[in-house]
């Protein structure tokens, strides 16, 4: 699997998941609220900071669409509501980097892409909703940055023609999986996806997750997740329409705990490491007498058993090998047998 770089960090699955903290519009366009959930994704251990970048009048028709199960207020009020100006953006960028976070952003327009552009932002993340959007996937891909696509509503066909107008500038790109659905049911989530994406096209692959907590987050780093996003907030009794989605900065720690623990578990293969040899010692069992055993003698279950520690010359699962040949010589009771005490071991 390919690796992507965006500003020194490589993000692959030989990395440990890259963990995106999605400000998204929990704000509400105030950017006090912004700085506070800079500072508090940072303490808790995200590796980056998101915000999106809204221009309404160059994304959208002024609308009367409801997000239907998000809100009651229209698309356009939401958007408007929310916007940052550009000053709000520099400011969040100059907080990210002092806090230690890198800072990205989602366009949904032209003219978004381009205020990123003169922000000189390291990538560009492209929201599901913008994931079949060619014309915008070639303006963005032609800044030659990274970019992070997310293919929530896309199936294979769609991702693979998004990729194909991406990658006709030569621009590097990771997928995240995602499910457009808020909040997402656990059993439609569907984990499977990310191996599936990863084998099909050899590409970092992540997820960007709207279900309830971070159980799935965990479960994807599980089966090979580059990257987690979560929508994050200060608290969820804070306004606005993603705020039940979100997790707020102890979940978000946790996770980036838990990320970490399952990255360093994860792989590997069935051996005895070097590093159990203590515990095998006093954990496995040798073959010792349970009675005086006479030289000549034979041995058999009635003088000789298993016991701890593993430490004797015979180990347990060489007991047959033992049992019905003689002794060698005379062996006292609660004695571990070795090699030399049995004729012909």
């Amino acid at each position: 699997m390919k690796v992507l770089s965006i500003g020194g960090r490589q993000i692959g699955e030989k990395h440990p998941p890259f963990v995106i903290a999605e400000l998204g519009i929990n704000h509400e366009g105030d950017v006090h609220k912004a700085l506070q959930m800079v500072d508090a994704a940072a303490a808790a251990g995200a590796d980056c900071v998101k915000i999106q970048t809204h221009i309404a009048p160059a994304e959208m028709l002024n609308t009367g669409i409801k997000p239907e199960g998000i809100s009651n207020d229209t698309l356009w009020n939401i958007i408007r509501r929310c916007e940052l100006t550009p000053a709000d953006e520099v400011t969040i960028k100059g907080r990210c980097a002092e806090r230690g976070v890198m800072f990205l952003a989602t366009p949904f327009s032209r003219e978004a892409a381009d205020r990123l552009g003169e922000l000189e932002v390291d990538a560009y993340k492209i929201g599901s909703g913008e994931c079949n959007n060619i014309p915008l996937l070639h303006h963005v891909a032609g800044k030659g940055k990274p970019m992070i696509l997310s293919t929530g509503m896309n199936d294979l066909a769609s991702i693979g023609r998004s990729l194909e107008a991406i990658q006709s500038h030569g621009t590097p790109v990771m997928l995240m999986h995602c499910t457009s659905m808020y909040p997402t049911p656990y059993e439609k989530v569907r984990l499977g996806a990310i191996a599936e994406m990863a084998a099909a096209w050899g590409l970092p692959v992540g997820l960007s997750d709207h279900s309830i907590g971070i159980y799935t987050c965990l479960g994807a780093v599980a089966l090979g997740a580059c990257a987690l996003e979560k929508h994050f907030t200060i608290t969820r009794s804070w306004p606005g329409p993603d705020q039940p989605v979100s997790i707020e900065p102890a979940e978000l720690a946790e996770m980036v705990r838990g990320a970490r623990a399952i990255f360093l578990a994860r792989g590997g293969r069935k051996g005895i490491l070097p590093e159990e040899k203590p515990v095998i010692d006093f954990a496995y069992a040798s073959v010792v007498t349970i009675r005086p055993v006479a030289r000549g003698e034979v041995f058999s279950v009635d003088n000789a058993w298993v016991k701890r520690p593993g430490t004797g010359g015979i180990l347990a699962a060489e007991l047959e090998r033992v049992l019905g040949r003689r002794a060698a010589r005379t062996v006292a009771a609660d004695t571990a047998v070795s090699p030399q005490d049995v004729e012909g071991f």
